[in-house]
């Protein structure tokens, strides 16, 4: 993807993030958006739950991070290295610290918009579509791996659909961000 492509997908995505934390700013209570999405899993068991969210966990997130950069750091390729450890970093760093606080939306005593548990896997999966040579097969996985992590959340009541959709708004902005101002070698031209 180019700069340009980058930046509009960071500000469009940092841009919903915000529209949608000042839609539900200071709630308690779910929109029908979200008690229907709540309704729409309420019959799943708590067992196949837990396993659906399992993709947002840190101990599988931490280790995929290490493995990517692990990999690019081989690869000599350190702004990816970086990519792979700053964006999950940086993207939960401010959620917690600064846009949870700010949106002041609380569930079960808990503040939850954009959910946490949707950044930490949304930066992982954008990374990944980033650096992947196959870049259309990674993003359907990384839409399925988010879809599953979405009704495990929800079935479970850790966040309403909505904190979801902030969550993903706001890791995508932080990684497409980065990659955005994150200097790339230039190719070596052949030598033939």
């Amino acid at each position: 993807m180019t700069r340009r492509i980058l930046t509009v997908v960071a500000v469009a995505c940092a841009l919903a993030t915000l529209v949608l934390g000042l839609v539900f700013a200071g709630g308690r209570s779910p929109s029908s958006l979200d008690a229907a999405a709540a309704s729409g899993v309420s019959s799943l068991g708590h067992g196949l739950l837990n396993t659906l969210v399992l993709p947002t966990e840190p101990y599988v997130l931490l280790p995929a991070i290490a493995v990517i950069a692990g990999t690019c750091l081989y690869r000599r390729r350190r702004a990816d290295a970086l990519l792979a450890v700053a964006g999950p970093a940086v993207a939960v760093a401010l959620n917690t610290w600064v846009l949870k606080p700010l949106f002041d939306r609380w569930k079960d005593g808990t503040l939850v918009y954009p959910s946490g548990h949707t950044v930490s896997l949304v930066t992982v999966l954008v990374v990944l579509v980033l650096l992947a040579r196959w870049k259309a097969p990674a993003a359907a996985l990384g839409v399925v791996l988010l879809g599953c992590a979405a009704v495990g959340m929800i079935g479970l009541g850790y966040h309403y659909l909505t904190d979801i959709a902030g969550g993903t708004f706001f890791g995508t902005a932080v990684v497409t961000g980065l990659r955005a101002v994150t200097p790339r070698r230039a190719p070596v031209p052949s030598g033939g």
